[in-house]
This record gives C-alpha cells, sequence and structure tokens, in this order.
C-alpha cells in the first residue's frame, strides 16, 4: 500500500469528527442543564458551545464533557425563542460547525407571571 495512502488512513482514524445525535430535553428554562450525546465530543475535539438565533451567538457554560456526551446549562443572558446549536472546534485551526439541532428556551415562571400580570 502506498505510504501516502496509509498515512490518511491513519490520520482520518485518529481525527474522529464531530457527531451529534441526540440533544435531551430539547427544551428548558434558563438555568436548565441539557445533554448532548454523540461522539467526538471531548476537550480535544470541542473549545465550545453555543446557542445561536441567527443574528447573536451566545457561549453556553460547559459542565461536563466526555467523548460521548457534554452537559450544559441555558445561560441567564438568553431570551425565549428558539436556538441552533453551534459548536467551535478545538485546535490550532478551529471551525464553527453549525448543528442541525434545536434547543427552545422557556419562559421563566417569574417572566411568565410578571407577562400574565401586566396583562
Amino acid at each position: 500500500m502506498n505510504r501516502w495512502i496509509l498515512s490518511f488512513l491513519i490520520f482520518a482514524a485518529s481525527t474522529q469528527a464531530q457527531e451529534l445525535a441526540t440533544v435531551r430535553p430539547d427544551s428548558g428554562k434558563v438555568g436548565s442543564v441539557l445533554r448532548i450525546r454523540g461522539a467526538g465530543l471531548d476537550k480535544t475535539k470541542v473549545d465550545s458551545v453555543y446557542l445561536s438565533d441567527q443574528t447573536l451567538d451566545m457561549m453556553v457554560k460547559v459542565l461536563n464533557q466526555t467523548d460521548d456526551f457534554i452537559e450544559f446549562r441555558i445561560p441567564p443572558s438568553v431570551k425565549p425563542g428558539k436556538f441552533q446549536l453551534v459548536i467551535r472546534t478545538a485546535g490550532k485551526q478551529p471551525h464553527i460547525l453549525e448543528q442541525p439541532f434545536y434547543i427552545r428556551v422557556e419562559e421563566s415562571g417569574e417572566a411568565a407571571e410578571v407577562a400574565t400580570a401586566s396583562k
């Protein structure tokens, strides 16, 4: 086998791409903890996680991270709505990868009560 092909195969096997499979739960309030499941998610491959509304990307606090899951908390700055998951890869040349997963941030109990009381 050609040395170049062998080197490429070894490189490809050692650089597993990030693969997201599920996000559970897929909704929550500010402060809720959500878990992304997949493969290739450890700190050497995924540097950070964001929620995006296509205008603004908000970094989330990662609580726990392994090769097959990332747990994060919905930050207090996030307003209710639908957000796409975005990850930033680790390494010398990081990439921003929009994921085909969305979460819904719900109104907190206090915000819902204030909105109802003011009507």
